[in-house]
């Protein structure tokens, strides 16, 4: 009965503007994978990591993984041409090796590094008490429906809504064949893990997750991210 994390690291990342993948980018001195992968290794309840990488960066990443001493990696295979297909690669390949009916796995975005250790803790907890476990934060913005993006006459109930993050935790064998099944109904690109757990007919569980557990897609969020990393909770600032 094992917690495995599946980290997938196999954009390209356009948006960032930059040279190299995103998730390789340097963040005072540090690639910004390298703090996703030290939130799994120092969590005590993670006892594997594999990822899902851009070809020809396998030997970068595990160059990475030696200096700032990942030694859960277990893996590093290739990603796919749609996340979908990259996250099946790793769970096929998790799978090929882990056979516990009670392993779990964290599947989760190399491009959130500021993931906490109370988030994988709460993804494990619900996961094994109900089935799955998607982390979700409140949706705080009024939301209006619109048909061509210029007009609305429709409000979406705000409490009604949830803004999903990873990680997204399953049972390890459950999920992979559940992304058998999906092939099976000609499923091939769905946007995550939650809409191909929904969309094959299953009901997903939500798990406690964070404004702070930032996705970086843009040149902007690296500097939120940078900023995030100097700044200091004052004591007197309590949780809600």
């Amino acid at each position: 009965m094992k917690n495995y994390a599946l980290v997938i690291a196999g954009g390209i990342g356009q948006r960032t503007g930059q040279d190299i993948p995103k998730q390789f980018i340097n963040v005072y001195d540090k690639p910004i994978i390298i703090y996703t992968l030290q939130a799994f290794q120092n969590h005590p309840n993670i006892d594997g990591i594999e990822v899902v990488c851009l070809e020809g960066w396998y030997d970068i990443l595990r160059a990475y993984c030696k200096q700032f001493g990942i030694t859960k990696l277990e893996n590093i295979v290739n990603g796919g041409s749609v996340g979908q297909e990259s996250i099946r690669n790793g769970l096929y390949d998790l799978a090929s090796r882990h056979n516990d009916p009670d392993d779990v796995v964290l599947i989760h975005d190399a491009i959130r590094p500021m993931v906490s250790a109370d988030i994988i803790s709460d993804n494990i907890r619900v996961c094994r008490q109900y089935g799955n476990a998607i982390t979700v934060i409140p949706c705080p913005s009024a939301m209006l429906r619109t048909s061509d993006s210029f007009t609305s006459t429709e409000v979406i109930p705000r409490d009604d809504l949830k803004n999903t993050q990873t990680p997204q935790t399953f049972f390890l064998n459950e999920i992979a064949s559940v992304h058998k099944e999906a092939l099976e109904k000609g499923i091939t690109n769905s946007v995550a893990s939650c809409t191909l757990y929904i969309e094959t007919g299953r009901k997903v569980y939500m798990a406690y997750g964070s404004e702070k557990n930032l996705k970086i897609t843009t040149s902007e969020d690296i500097e939120i991210f940078m900023a995030y990393l100097h700044i200091k909770r004052p004591d007197w600032l309590h949780n809600n």
